[in-house]
């Protein structure tokens, strides 16, 4: 190796993982508004039934999890997870069957904003919680007085299980490799979900149209941007991977728009706006700085030095 020769470049790598992100925040997000058009025909617990245990199914057969060698704490890890996204989803879905769905995002988001900001400790970080604050007062200026307020506290509650649903993520995923314990949890959170599903909703479970609806819901909002994010994980630095994320209520805004119809009020746009603003800004804050940078060793140095491939 010569110390002149050029490092490659991983803008394709991280040009790649940007477009990874991207399209698992509309997978998700549109996924979210066929869920809404699942609402008539198979109530709220009948489509959160059908995205969790189709989504758990297919998750599955992809990873076929290792379900043996694992100690209590892995198995109490997983149920924490699988009840957290049970919660979230089901509380979610009450909510935008009462209000519009990029609001609903909005305030969701705030769960995932709070935990950074807590995490953060910094005083940054409390300036960007102020700034999403200003963006929720300008939503309900512009629309709470229109928004369901059992809607909008429900789309509180799911943020708060969307924290939850973190911190558990990291816990499974430090204990189980690949994506094995986020099929387990999925799994767990079907078996949880399924006799709610099953009273409410019956035999229209069955119907070949439901089952195509649920087959497709599933995979735009649990196995497709699962499937993404893990790629993308492995091309971004994860402060980056986190700023894209906080990119959702708009992109929610915009799928409530396309798919179901749902127009916002140009007030209502500009406080998503501000909450999308403040996630990113939040996120940033919580990252710490990075370390510096050693000396480039000398050509001789270099030429001893044993060489790794990551």
């Amino acid at each position: 190796m010569t110390a002149d020769r050029p490092v490659p470049s991983r803008a394709p790598g991280r040009l790649g993982g940007v477009a990874l992100v991207l399209g698992g925040a509309l997978s998700v997000q549109f996924g979210s508004a066929l869920a809404a058009l699942l609402f008539p025909r198979t109530g709220v617990a009948g489509a959160v039934t059908l995205r969790l245990t189709l989504g758990a199914l297919l998750m599955l057969v992809v990873c076929r999890p290792r379900v043996r060698g694992h100690g209590r704490g892995d198995w109490a890890a997983v149920v924490a997870f699988g009840l957290a996204l049970a919660g979230m989803n089901s509380i979610f879905y009450q909510a935008i069957e009462r209000i519009p769905l990029g609001p609903a995002v909005t305030l969701e988001v705030l769960g995932p904003l709070a935990l950074s900001v807590l995490g953060a400790r910094r005083l940054a970080a409390w300036c960007w919680a102020g700034l999403a604050l200003a963006g929720v007062v300008l939503l309900g200026q512009g629309g709470f007085d229109r928004l369901d307020p059992l809607g909008a506290a429900l789309a509180l509650l799911a943020g708060t299980m969307w924290a939850a649903y973190i911190v558990c993520s990291a816990r499974v995923g430090a204990r189980f490799p690949r994506a094995d314990g986020l099929a387990l949890a999925l799994t767990v959170a079907a078996l949880v979900t399924l006799p709610v599903g099953l009273v409410d909703a019956g035999g229209r479970l069955a119907h070949p149209a439901v089952l195509g609806l649920g087959a497709g819901l599933a995979l735009l909002a649990s196995v497709l941007p699962y499937s993404l994010e893990l790629a993308a994980l492995r091309r971004l630095p994860t402060a980056t991977f986190a700023v894209l994320m906080s990119l959702g209520p708009a992109i929610a805004a915009l799928a409530g728009w396309l798919v179901l119809g749902q127009a916002l009020h140009p007030v209502e746009v500009f406080a998503i706006g501000l909450v999308v603003a403040a996630s990113a800004g939040a996120v940033r804050a919580a990252t710490p700085p990075p370390a510096p940078v050693p000396p480039t060793p000398t050509v001789s140095a270099a030429a001893a030095a044993p060489t790794t491939r990551r």
